[in-house]
């Protein structure tokens, strides 16, 4: 189910568009799904938002319009017909709209038709956190401002190769066949003075710096698009990363620790002589393994497993000199009656004393 925070997701790549209620102009937003609605607004001033649920919206339409008893997704599927065409500047005939400010927020009344009865509805907006408003409005309008400053930029280039251009025609005796084609050279400080002292005053009118104009409007959701896929980028980036730790805890569940390991190998190497690990009649070799001094065993000793035996397998292998007798973690060693492993042997990694140890056996 598309959460509160999805729906806020899809209503960033919507482009906003000019509206006027009641002699006033508002910049809209608005995204419906088959979960709610949530829709976003500003007169320049301050900036409201709604978001509901369906749950909200059934509560909402049954309080309403008492005399509808179409399903939740038909009511939003209506007032989806209605906005959409609002904010495309072709509002229906047949719709009213009007708008109450106070200090809590602002309420969006709608009044229209819905299967030959009256349908209202009332748009209960908030005043939108800070963060909102950073994010639909104050950055992408930063960002669509660095790109067209990157396209005037651009175009001053293209200009000067142009005049250029043009002027290596005239030096080689091009002339235009119609004079009233000829122009100036660009001057890049003049026309600054031209756009601060002319252009600006113009667009920065009233009612006419509020208008998002169709490029406007593509260069806005190319914006929030990227957006978009940047912030998808960075919750995969911080996944990945929580999921690390587990991936190691996973395969290593258990690690022994090796500290007290090492302490206790040195420590028996430094106060005791080497563990007799011959057990009479359990560990001793037979002949055949007396003889093959340096054999192939020897030298397969680092790629023998890891492993722990179960008693069952113990009695089965009491006579051969196994691993296995090396990594048995019972008190009362491999073979009862003959009394513990060293500790360092119920620790069950194949550290280079054990290695040491089988390889005595061996020989």
């Amino acid at each position: 189910m598309e959460g509160s925070e999805e729906l806020e997701s899809s209503l960033l790549t919507q482009p906003w568009a000019s509206v006027r209620f009641d002699e006033s102009t508002f910049l809209a937003k608005v995204c419906f799904r088959d979960t709610g609605y949530i829709l976003l607004i500003s007169d320049l001033s301050s900036v409201w938002y709604e978001s509901a649920d369906v749950e909200a919206v059934g509560q909402r339409s049954k309080e309403l319009n008492k005399r509808l008893t179409v399903h939740v997704s038909s009511f939003l599927n209506h007032l989806c017909n209605l906005m959409c065409p609002l904010l495309a500047g072709q509002p229906d005939a047949t719709t009213a709209f009007s708008c109450h400010r106070s200090a809590s927020g602002l309420r969006l009344h709608v009044k229209s038709e819905l299967s030959g009865l009256p349908f209202y509805w009332d748009f209960h907006c908030c005043p939108a956190p800070l963060e909102m408003v950073f994010r639909h409005l104050v950055r992408p309008l930063i960002q669509m401002n660095l790109v067209l400053q990157c396209q005037v930029q651009e175009l001053i280039s293209l200009l000067l190769q142009k005049d250029a251009e043009i002027e290596d025609y005239r030096e080689n005796g091009a002339t235009l066949s119609r004079d009233r084609l000829r122009t100036e050279p660009f001057q890049e400080d003049t026309f600054q003075q031209n756009l601060m002292a002319k252009t600006l005053p113009r667009i920065c009118a009233a009612d006419e710096g509020r208008e998002f104009a169709s490029a406007l409007q593509q260069l806005y959701t190319a914006v929030t698009q990227q957006e978009a896929k940047q912030a998808r980028k960075r919750r995969c980036s911080e996944d990945d990363v929580d999921t690390a730790p587990i991936a190691e805890t996973t395969e290593h569940p258990h690690p022994p620790p090796p500290s007290q390991e090492d302490e206790t190998t040195s420590s028996s190497k430094r106060t005791s002589p080497p563990p007799q690990l011959r057990s009479p009649g359990c560990l001793q070799p037979r002949p055949s393994q007396r003889r093959q001094k340096g054999s192939s065993a020897e030298r397969l000793l680092p790629t023998l497993p890891r492993v722990s035996a179960s008693p069952g397998i113990q009695e089965r292998e009491c006579r051969a000199p196994c691993i296995i007798y090396l990594f048995s973690a019972s008190p009362g060693g491999p073979c009862p009656g003959h009394g513990p492993l060293p500790r360092c042997l119920h620790l069950g990694r194949w550290s280079s004393f054990l290695q040491q140890c089988f390889r005595k056996q061996l020989l």
